[in-house]
């Protein structure tokens, strides 16, 4: 050993800290790395994972990698880089070249072979491409973490970076103090432990120069003299073709979005993933080193064998060697994209366009307190190609992600379908989602364009939503310059109309795999998801609602729930949106819907059981003509989210003559089964004699060309059986279907969990089949209660707790730690029964909790031990009819272990 020992430090095994001299060269003397390395425990390593610090940690920072990296036979080698943590200071100023330079003769001292793996967090990202790009014949894939390899001279750096180099702060704050460090630990979600902190901070003490000199050395102005070896090393990132995954955290003041979007412009093909509320400490805030091992099971990175490029004589690195072809993905066991390439390419979304495009038929009606808009076929395809020739010659190109704030009607569908054939993938989130929720799936989907009516673009000039925008109306001109606005709809559809008549023409149709559209979950298991999807799916989507509800050309129907909306024109019908907020169902009325249909002559109507639920409340209002116009819905769809039967029979009151039903899918796969009240009832009255038949909510048979199995649950209510259609077998619900998203949006974890070996979705949804091929849906994976000795579904329970008098709706929960689980009912009271129904939340009354008792005892076998009472049950905000239960279930806690009984 030739440096000190380490102190005792939380989570770091002191077997692993070593000492390596690189020999010197010409008039540099030789120095002392200090290092972590598993190796011992690894001797038959599968490869190395070369991890490098940023700026002001260690090794430390990687401490839970090496035990993870042992489990699955990686050898991890974390530097101190030169001057930091214990390894040698030895007064010389190191510029980023000399960096990567002295990372390059470690590794040769070490005599690392490949593959190799680089990980790198902050500056040490740049530092590890660095070396990347340097050993093409040894790299088999490269990880990083909240980093950057660009900076945009348009743009300042980040503030905290500029004070950090202010020559008034410079000094004192990163060598004169420890004030730099600490600021630096403090962007912890959550904050470090006190003996963590101490950790970081005890290579410290003394000599900081380091620190001030990795500052000093950051690349921001064009002339600044590690300016051209940053570039190269950019430059040479964009010819890297092995394995790599990015992960982030979005709360980082220093590395912005704006560098994640820089990281997937050079690394397109790199899976990613966000960690929503993790910020720059991103090792500390998450499992970094579990994210990274699962990752390297999936893509089983090996070594190449291109010939290696050196640095040029002048220390700026070279471009990578193209003559070498790095090692592709390794198959995952994942559905891969070259099945879907092999299957035959389905028919274009923007197909209708061109076949409707003499049809004076009106294609969308939208209804307003004004009045309505509508457009008919030719209109509509006049209009969207002409966008689209405005678009491109704005500079949108195919991939390009163009975020739509527009409400459903025909400037949405116009701008949907332009972005569409251009090959731009429309990104749509809804305010369904709440604001914040909204931010936060606009920002992480990183948006180049941004489409918007004026509240739309206020909220994105107040929170500072990425991307060029764009007006749908004209604006004053000092509200256009106030919000940043660059064009307009109307301006870029006359540009098209000119490009037009001048000959210009439009790239070719997307692939069907091409990406196509990012839409979003509704947040009600955490925050909204991304979904992918591509051409295919969508048009696969398309055809499955076609296929099972007879939609297409000469067909009309009003859409009360977006989905619909947008998948309408598509299907070659006329889609009416009603006069309501389609991202707030519930202000759906009676006589707004009928004016809807009357509008159109609609034989369907699409909506959400909340908007079922306020049509039926103000259907006082209908007129003889609006009951009239509603005689002649033929289909009723209710979809989004579970309606109760005994909601879905109340259909005839305000469409006497319409089927009712209900389709069950989610945003990732929809439909996936689809059944009407006729069935539904036959299958209630099936309980007890069909085997499997009960336990649930019955959502009908899979639609056409899609397969349902369950994967059973364990004692543990987790799903980790094999898949299984046997009858009466509770499990996580597995879908495959031709319409099924492509992946999560920048979620690669996610994605991998949610996917099983055959590529078929995990839903996240327990259920069962029975033995007529139904599908009952039981609740949430992350609702089952899991009590002593066995594990209970939520929503028989619900159901049989809503057949008590009085009961509106209710909410099964657990409550206490899982293994040992107490089952507790919480209920909405109906008024006209209990005259507190809408008071403060409390204890259900004894004659009530007893009722409840005896029902769930005698219809599910299981023993409720308390039954609370609440004035209204919390709902998602864009469907307004998912129960949050984990909501409920922290309110039920803390409210029986004698907290204050608030509004959960």
């Amino acid at each position: 050993m030739v440096g000190p020992a380490l102190p005792d430090l939380p989570g770091l095994d002191p077997r692993w800290s070593r000492y390596v001299t690189v020999p010197g060269t010409g008039e540099d003397p030789p120095v002392t790395w200090h290092l972590l390395d598993n190796a011992p425990d690894v001797p038959d390593a599968r490869g190395t994972l070369l991890a490098v610090h940023g700026n002001p940690t260690w090794s430390y920072l990687w401490r839970s990698l090496l035990p993870a990296a042992v489990e699955a036979g990686w050898r991890v080698v974390a530097v101190d880089q030169l001057g930091m943590g214990y390894s040698q200071r030895d007064g010389r100023f190191r510029r980023l070249a000399e960096r990567v330079a002295d990372l390059g003769a470690l590794t040769d001292e070490l005599g690392l072979t490949g593959p190799v793996v680089t990980v790198g967090h902050d500056w040490g990202g740049v530092v590890s491409l660095g070396w990347a790009v340097e050993h093409p014949g040894l790299l088999a894939g490269v990880v990083l973490t909240n980093t950057a390899v660009h900076h945009d001279d348009g743009g300042a750096i980040p503030a905290l970076l500029r004070l950090a180099g202010h020559p008034s702060v410079h000094g004192w704050a990163t060598n004169g103090t420890r004030t730099f460090l600490r600021a630096t630990l403090a962007l912890a979600h959550p904050p470090l432990s006190r003996e963590v902190r101490a950790a970081y901070l005890a290579p410290y003490d003394e000599d900081r120069r380091a620190v001030a000199e990795f500052v000093a050395d950051i690349p921001a102005e064009p002339d600044h003299p590690s300016r051209p070896t940053l570039e190269a090393i950019a430059d040479g990132v964009t010819r890297l073709t092995v394995p790599a995954l990015v992960l982030w955290g979005p709360r980082d003041p220093v590395f912005q979005g704006r560098y994640l979007e820089d990281l997937l412009r050079r690394l397109p093909h790199a899976d990613v993933h966000r960690f929503e509320g993790a910020g720059h400490l991103l090792p500390e805030d998450v499992d970094v080193a579990g994210t990274v091992v699962r990752w390297l099971h999936t893509r089983r990175p090996a070594a190449p064998t291109p010939t290696p490029t050196p640095f040029a004589e002048s220390g700026v690195l070279a471009a990578a060697d193209e003559s070498g072809t790095p090692t592709p993905f390794a198959e995952s066991g994942v559905l891969a994209a070259a099945d879907d390439a092999a299957a035959p390419a389905p028919r274009p979304l923007t197909a209708v366009l061109d076949e409707h495009r003499d049809d004076e038929a009106p294609a969308v009606i939208a209804l307003h307190p004004d009045g309505l808009d509508t457009v008919t076929w030719r209109e509509l395809a006049a209009r969207v190609r002409r966008l689209a020739l405005g678009l491109h010659d704005a500079g949108l190109r195919p991939g390009q992600r163009v975020s739509l704030l527009v409400t459903p009607g025909v400037d949405l569908t116009t701008a949907l379908f332009a972005c569409l054939r251009l090959g731009a993938v429309a990104v749509i989130a809804d305010q369904g989602l709440g604001l914040r929720g909204m931010s936060r799936a606009i920002r992480g989907a990183g948006p180049d364009v941004v489409i918007g009516i004026e509240r739309g673009l206020a909220g994105a000039r107040v929170l500072s939503w990425p991307g060029t925008r764009i007006a749908v109306s004209e604006l004053p001109p000092a509200t256009a310059r106030a919000l940043g606005v660059t064009d307009t709809l109307p301006g870029l559809i006359a540009r098209g109309a000119d490009l037009e008549r001048a000959g210009a023409d439009l790239p070719p149709v997307p692939a069907p795999d091409d990406d196509a559209a990012i839409l979003f979950t509704s947040g009600s298991t955490g925050p909204a998801k991304g979904v992918l999807y591509s051409h295919r799916g969508l048009a696969g989507m398309r055809d499955t609602l076609a296929a099972t509800y007879g939609l297409g050309s000469g067909s009309a129907f009003v859409v009360g729930f977006a989905p619909f909306a947008l998948l309408g024109t598509a299907l070659g019908s006329l889609a009416v949106v009603p006069d309501m907020e389609v991202t707030a169902p519930a202000t759906l009325t009676a006589t707004a819907l009928a004016d809807a249909v009357a509008a159109s002559s609609a034989t369907a109507v699409f909506t959400s059981p909340s908007a079922l639920r306020n049509v039926l409340g103000t259907a006082g209002a209908l007129t003889t003509d609006h009951r009239q116009a509603l005689a002649g819905v033929e289909v009723f769809l209710s979809a989004g989210a579970p309606i109760r039967p005994e909601l879905l029979a109340r259909v005839p009151e305000v469409m006497p003559n319409a089927s009712a039903r209900t389709p069950y899918g989610m945003t990732e796969v929809l439909p996936v089964t689809d059944i009407d009240l006729v069935e539904i009832r036959r299958a209630l009255d099936d309980v007890g004699t069909v085997p499997g038949a009960g336990g649930g909510t019955c959502v009908g048979r899979p639609v056409p060309g899609t397969e349902v199995l369950v994967v059973p649950l364990d004692d543990d209510g987790a799903a980790t059986g094999e898949p299984t259609s046997e009858p009466g077998v509770t499990g996580e619900i597995l879908v495959a279907a031709p319409h099924l998203k492509r992946t999560y949006d920048r979620l690669w974890l996610t994605q991998s969990a949610s996917a099983d070996h055959a590529g078929r979705h995990r839903t996240g949804d327990v259920g069962h089949l029975d033995a007529e091929g139904r599908v009952w849906v039981e609740g949430r994976i992350s609702h089952v209660i899991s009590a002593p000795g066995w594990v209970i579904t939520p929503v028989a329970v619900e159901h049989a707790a809503e057949r008590v008098r009085g009961v509106e709706r209710a909410a099964a929960v657990g409550v206490g730690p899982a293994g040992t689980q107490q089952l507790v009912v919480v209920v909405e009271t109906d008024p006209a029964v209990d005259r507190r129904a809408r008071s403060a939340p409390s204890l259900a009354t004894p004659g009530l909790t007893r009722a409840v008792r005896r029902a769930v005892a005698e219809q599910c076998g299981a023993q409720v031990a308390a039954v609370l009472r609440v004035p209204e049950l919390p709902t998602d905000v864009r469907h307004n009819a998912k129960i949050e239960r984990a909501w409920i279930a922290r309110w039920a806690e803390g409210a029986l272990a004698g907290g204050r009984m608030g509004t959960p």
